[in-house]
């Protein structure tokens, strides 16, 4: 069912009902203790994140302009997923036109989608795809049948290509003349068919990003390249320890007189600086004598932090049998989360509105949240979303908006404010540190029970996912469970016939800035449950694939596991010191397996190159993923190789130290996210583009869980230890000298092309 909406022009929208859930089939097995249905199999995060915005589908609007321009606000945050490009695919295959000729933008913040605005949780397509095919076909229909008037021909015989009307003598008459003829004086419920998936010729086919070219050539504009009246570059000299505020500043005056300096304000996160370019204010910035109130962990440290996680870990409850019970304990150090674009937003503040501009995700909580801190009703402040460079899952937050907001009103003229690298090192939003606990009983060739315990610094998931999930839990049997505990259990699944499986979160707050780090708790969770499927294999007397396959719940997820194993050649020869892992996970309405080939030697381990973590380095990724309908399978490979890239960093190298309050780290030269030197040879992704789903699952975050629990099995097998911490590489001593924390900023180098060789 879909609505035309009353509009000069032509205007389409969907409305949509609750649609079915697609069944799998079992995965028979003789050996295997049968286990209850988890919550993410009857009901996950992507079901929740539906419901949530199934009320406001018919505010999602296909327009067709008097110019014959086919449009549509989508109300997401693209980040360089691909959204833009697999929207215009979409529109395109329902209206019979070519993707270059849907013009597809992102919406300023919507407070009428109310939980239709949220960018988050892989849901993208999965909660959008159906809306908008309704909407497009429906504008479709009616240019049919405005056309079929105009000729006085049946509208069955008539073609929608290439942006016109075609008759059956081949007459065409371009959407423009006809937009107005289709529209409607009132909004009326129409029925739609949507075209069948055999019929397809634009969803499913690989597609380049429409903003690839724009990328390359650095044409394409991020929120610091947009020219906004007046805005100058702004930097906040920030605390030493992790959000310290500051307390008094001694030169004042004499910052305010250096070079290109326009204003220095004193705010709640630090001292803001505005100046001509951003290289003076951050020499400003640097050159600022602040004393500091102490910040929210003071004192702490990887241990201290690591104790307190562990005085909240969930008991576990079968008893450990002797010789049955396989057993393990496994600590994931904090992580950044920074993304490639550093936190960055324009604020435009007045007497009495207010104008935004930042790549965040849920713009419709900034706004409120703006709103409030500038005294404002909502109205007043108008939020603008431009397409972001990266995200993992940081700019579900907004604080850079925010802050942006309450410079601007202090100075009280427009700023551009970014910002530094070490700022999101050090005071940004992190992966939290967490633990993972897992116990099995193995009774004769069955797993009796299989129970999971993971515990974390706090994960702050409102206002990111935290809104959504409020408003549709109630449809989900969770019980009285927290937001986090609700995430948790609407995205953990032990994929294994384990007889009694249990899986518990529990949090400690401690006062860290965390956030909804790719893919949350899934990676962590996997590689703790994955290492420990090797170790009952291995107790069972069996091959790592082989009992994987044979445990496995469903044939969806077994056809993908076995797919993985065939096209990885599982099980063949290898040198000493390296070997093969094998990873399964399911998640976003799909199934993942990757199989990994792992050097471990030691010419490998030692390889020498400055100011670098080099270690054991992963050489072949296999990658086998189902994931339901497929609309760009271009699109789908190069989420999954961003993804592997993740979990080879996450899983040997890439971590943060927390020493006395604050985290070392303060650039991207001593943070170890994977670099060419750790890069596989060979990264083969296998898209199943038959799946037996009949709508498409969530893509954006499905690499990286599987791929790193294949990653720590393959060093396990590789070195015969079983590594109880990640990154595997966090104790080694840190291959550089840390920058201080006062100047808050550290130089930029100025050798650069010496080092290029």
């Amino acid at each position: 069912m879909g609505l035309v909406v009353a509009a000069p022009v032509l205007v389409a929208a969907a409305e949509i009902g609750r649609q079915t859930i697609f069944d799998s089939v079992p995965n028979a097995s003789a050996a295997a203790l049968p286990s209850e249905p988890q919550t993410p199999e009857l009901y996950d995060l992507l079901d929740a994140l539906r419901d949530a915005a199934r009320p406001t589908a018919n505010l999602i609007q296909v327009k067709v302009d008097r110019d014959g321009s086919v449009s549509f606000e989508l109300p997401r945050s693209d980040n360089g997923q691909g959204i833009i490009t697999s929207t215009q695919m979409i529109i395109a295959e329902e209206m019979g036109i070519d993707p270059d000729q849907v013009n597809v933008t992102l919406a300023d913040a919507r407070p009428e989608l109310v939980f239709n605005q949220l960018t988050g949780g892989s849901n993208t397509t999965f909660t959008t795809f159906t809306p908008i095919r309704v909407a497009a076909a429906l504008a479709a229909g009616r240019l049919l049948d405005a056309a079929a008037a105009e000729l006085g021909q049946e509208s069955s015989v008539l073609t929608s290509r290439g942006g016109a009307i075609i008759g059956q003598n081949g007459e065409s008459l371009p959407f423009g003349e006809l937009t107005e003829a289709a529209a409607s004086p009132v909004t009326e419920a129409v029925e739609v068919a949507l075209k069948p998936r055999e019929e397809f010729t634009v969803i499913g086919t690989s597609r380049t990003k429409s903003d690839a070219r724009a990328m390359v050539t650095g044409k394409k504009k991020f929120v610091t390249d947009l020219q906004v009246p007046d805005a100058l570059p702004t930097v906040i000299c920030r605390a030493p320890d992790l959000n310290g505020s500051p307390d008094d500043v001694e030169n004042l005056d004499e910052v305010r007189t250096m070079p290109g300096v326009t204003d220095v304000v004193q705010v709640s996160t630090g001292v803001a600086v505005r100046a001509r370019t951003f290289g003076q204010a951050v020499d400003a910035v640097n050159a600022l004598r602040v004393s500091w109130e102490g910040g929210t962990v003071a004192g702490e440290d990887d241990d201290s932090v690591l104790a307190q996680v562990r005085g909240g870990e969930l008991p576990l409850a079968v008893p450990d049998v002797g010789g049955n019970t396989v057993e393990g304990e496994f600590t994931f150090y904090f992580r950044s989360g920074s993304p490639l674009e550093t936190n960055a937003a324009i604020a435009d503040v007045r007497e009495d509105s207010a104008e935004i501009w930042s790549p965040c995700k849920n713009p419709i909580a900034a706004q409120a949240e703006i709103a409030r801190k500038l005294d404002m009703p909502q109205s007043a402040v108008t939020f603008r979303v431009p397409e972001g460079g990266g995200s993992f899952g940081r700019k579900l937050f907004f604080d850079a908006a925010l802050e942006a907001a309450e410079v601007s009103q202090e100075m009280g003229k427009p700023v551009k404010l970014m910002w530094t690298r070490a700022d999101d090192s050090r005071q940004g939003r992190t992966h939290p540190l967490c633990t993972s606990r897992v116990r099995a009983v193995v009774a004769g060739d069955a797993v009796a029970s299989f129970e999971l315990r993971h515990t974390s610094v706090a994960t702050e998931v409102n206002p990111g996912l935290g809104e959504p999930i409020t408003a549709a839990a109630v449809k989900a049997p969770l019980g009285n469970l927290t937001l986090s505990e609700s995430v948790f259990e609407l995205t953990q699944v032990t994929p294994y016939n384990f007889g009694a499986n249990t899986r518990l979160l529990n949090e400690v707050e401690m006062g860290f800035n965390t956030s909804s780090t790719r893919n949350i708790y899934s990676p962590d969770v996997a590689t703790a449950r994955e290492l420990m499927v090797d170790k009952i294999a291995e107790a069972m007397g069996k091959d790592p694939y082989e009992f994987r396959s044979e445990f496995i719940k469903l044939d969806r997820w077994k056809n993908v596991l076995d797919r993985v194993a065939e096209e990885a050649d599982w099980g063949k020869s290898m040198p000493e010191g390296t070997a093969q892992g094998i990873a399964f996970h399911t998640e976003y309405k799909g199934a993942a397996a990757a199989v990994v080939e792992i050097d471990c030697r030691p010419e490998t381990v030692n390889r020498q190159i400055r100011s670098a973590r080099t270690g054991p380095r992963v050489t072949k990724v296999t990658y086998v993923v189902d994931i339901g309908i497929v609309v760009n399978p271009r699109g789908v490979k190069a989420q999954m190789q961003g993804g592997i890239m993740d979990a080879i960093g996450n899983t040997l190298t890439a971590g943060l130290h927390l020493r006395d309050g604050h985290f070392v780290e303060a650039s991207w030269d001593n943070y170890f996210y994977t670099r060419q030197w750790n890069t596989p040879d060979e990264i083969d992704v296998i898209v199943i583009e038959d799946s037996e789903a009949p709508e498409p699952g969530g893509v954006g975050e499905f690499g990286v869980a599987a791929t790193s629990g294949a990653i720590a099995c393959a060093y396990a097998r590789a070195t015969g230890t079983t590594p109880e911490y990640f990154p595997i590489l966090h104790k080694e001593p840190l291959p550089f000298e840390p920058y201080p924390t006062v100047p808050p900023i550290p130089p930029s180098p100025t050798d650069g092309l010496e080092k290029t060789t």
